[in-house]
This record gives C-alpha cells, sequence and structure tokens, in this order.
C-alpha cells in the first residue's frame, strides 16, 4: 500500500480522534480522563501536511495551484510580515527558510538575475534586512503579500524596490 501525506494525516486524525474519546489503560468504570493531559493535535500545526488536510493545497502542488492558492487569498491580510510562510503554504513545501533573504541566498534551487521570471517561481526582493518574496505569473506580474497591506497581484517585478532575481518554485 502506497502511502500519501493526506493518507499519513487521515490516519492521524482517526487516531487521535479516537484518543481523545478513550478511557485510559487501565482505567475503571467510573474514572474520568485527566483533564490535564493534553491529546496532540497535529493538524492545527503549521505543516504542509496540515494545509493538505485542510484541502486547500494539494499534496504534490503545481504552479497554476501555487498561484491559486495566493488568488484564492486576494485581500487578506493574515500573512502580512510573513511573505516567506506564504510561498511556503502556497507551494505546500516542507523546507522552511527563517526569510525571504535567506530562501534567497539558500542553496534551494539556482538564482536568476535576468529574464522574466517563470509560472509559479519565487520571486525575490532586498526591501529589509529579511527581504521579500512572492510567486511569479509567468507574464511579469506576481502574487504576494504586502501589496497595499495585503496579498495582491502587481503587475510587475518593479512593484517593489530592489529586485534581486526567481528561482524556480517547487513543492520540496
Amino acid at each position: 500500500m502506497r502511502f500519501t501525506k493526506v493518507t499519513v494525516a487521515a490516519i492521524g486524525l482517526l487516531g487521535a480522534a479516537l484518543i481523545g474519546t478513550a478511557a485510559p489503560a487501565g482505567a475503571a468504570g467510573g474514572q474520568a480522563f485527566s483533564p490535564n493531559v493534553e491529546i496532540a493535535q497535529p493538524w492545527f500545526d503549521d505543516t504542509a501536511t496540515a494545509s493538505a488536510v485542510e484541502g486547500d493545497v494539494s499534496i504534490q502542488q503545481t504552479a497554476d495551484g501555487a498561484i491559486k492558492w495566493m488568488a484564492d487569498r486576494r485581500g487578506s491580510t493574515a500573512y502580512e510580515g510573513y511573505c516567506e510562510r506564504a510561498v511556503r503554504l502556497a507551494w505546500n513545501r516542507s523546507t522552511h527558510h527563517a526569510s525571504a533573504i535567506d530562501h534567497w541566498r539558500s542553496s534551494d534551487g539556482a538564482r536568476h538575475t535576468t529574464g522574466t521570471p517563470p509560472r509559479g517561481a519565487f520571486v525575490f526582493w532586498n526591501i529589509s534586512q529579511y527581504g521579500h518574496v512572492g510567486i511569479a505569473d509567468g507574464n511579469g506580474g506576481f502574487w504576494s503579500t504586502s501589496v497595499g497591506g495585503k496579498i495582491g497581484h502587481p503587475g510587475s517585478t518593479g512593484y517593489f524596490s530592489n529586485y534581486l532575481g526567481w528561482k524556480y518554485g517547487n513543492s520540496n
């Protein structure tokens, strides 16, 4: 049997539900489950699997899926100050970077400083000590946080100053 992240997550959810309703081992009739015991709830963790369980991204994300994830959140302020997190969730990546500038400087993909970023590519700017990242639309524009204070779609990478370049998008 082939297990995918969704299969494992579903099994985890079922197991957590069963554990949460079961009495502890050795409990006799009338003994209650201790209210001080906390059951792990992995579906609340900020992981790629959690997004898959929520149904808003597929297990192996595509450029179209990553762009759709961003477009579906157009106008949202939930990711302000968390551009790297937003693109990671959009691509359903398990690889975490502390910031956009760390992602740009990492060995996680070749850096390109010329040409139009292809659809789904990560696009980077050096606008602060943390940098900024978005997802290219393939036509010179991109999806990003911090577009007028929310997720938006500027038509040019010139929207932000100090454009660095791009790296291919992926769901590693």
